[in-house]
Order: structure tokens, then sequence, then C-alpha cells
């Protein structure tokens, strides 16, 4: 009985993801609701986006995005300095973080660097967004992505750990 519940725990690749995203979820939203004053839902938008939902390649997949978030957030920064209307800013941006991801091998999770892009060049409605808002969103996902990160890397760990102790890792393979 215990080793089919363990089988069906540690085992799963659904129920490792739904941990991972119930961890990183719950550590946003505590940072979210301790710190009302910044914008941190783009941290749990982060965290989310980037911790991955096949195990076998978790950690190298949750890596790749952590990369593509920051190269879509630090072109954001910088296009927002172009003296340009948004939609070219974004434009220019969404092209530019396509070739540095091609640039790093990163094409596979190129969309996560629009998306972190978009988070920090948008513009919400009747609000005007300044070089220190566009800092804060870039941080924001800066944020998500290393608790996404971290959630994922323990969580790896843990699974391994786990697996080893109970003679899963060998009847998983």
């Amino acid at each position: 009985m215990m080793n089919r519940f363990l089988r069906y725990s540690i085992g799963s690749d659904l129920v490792i993801y739904g941990v991972r995203c119930t961890i990183g979820f719950l550590v946003g939203y505590w940072l979210y609701l301790s710190f009302p004053q910044f914008e941190l839902y783009w941290t749990l938008i982060s965290i989310i986006l980037v911790i991955s939902p096949e195990e076998k390649d978790a950690r190298r997949l949750t890596l790749e995005r952590f990369k593509a978030n920051l190269i879509g957030s630090s072109v954001g920064l910088v296009c927002f300095l172009l003296p340009a209307p948004e939609v070219f800013r974004m434009v220019f941006g969404i092209i530019l973080s396509i070739v540095i991801c091609h640039f790093f091998h990163l094409m596979g999770v190129a969309r996560t660097a629009v998306v972190a892009l978009i988070i920090v060049l948008i513009h919400e409605q009747l609000t005007t967004l300044t070089y220190w808002a566009a800092v804060e969103r870039f941080l924001s996902v800066t944020l998500g992505c290393l608790i996404g990160l971290s959630v994922t890397t323990s969580t790896a760990y843990l699974t391994m750990r786990l697996r080893k102790g109970t003679a899963l890792e060998e009847q998983i393979k």
C-alpha cells in the first residue's frame, strides 16, 4: 500500500508539478501580501512560467526559462528608454529578444522572453509607466524566476533523495 502511494506521489510528474506550483505560488503570494506597495503579481506569474511540468528535464527547462525571463525583462528595460511610441518599442523588443534567444540557443523558451518583455513594457490604462516602474517589474520578474528556480531545484533534490530511499528510482526508469 505504501509503495503504491509513493509511486503515485513522488513517482508522478503530475503530483510533483502540482507541488512545485503550489509551493512557488504560496511563497509568491506571501510576498505579494507582505509587500503590497510593489507590483509582485508579476512575481507570481513569473514563478509559474518558470516551473516546468516535465520532471525529466525540469532543472534544465527551468534554468532556460530563467535565462529567457532575464533576457526579455532586460531588453524591456533597454527598450523602455527608446524615444519611440510604445508599439514600436514592443515590436523592436520582441524581435531583439528572439534574436538574443537564438544567439544563446534558447529558441525553445523564446516565448517566455517575449512575455517578460511585455510585462516590463506594458502600460496599464490611465497610468503612466515610469522608468522606476519598469525597473520594479524587472526586479519582480527576476524574483519570480529565482523563486521558481529554487523551488524546482530543491524539490528535484528532495524527490531524488526520496526515490533513492524508497528504491523507486529503478522502478520508474
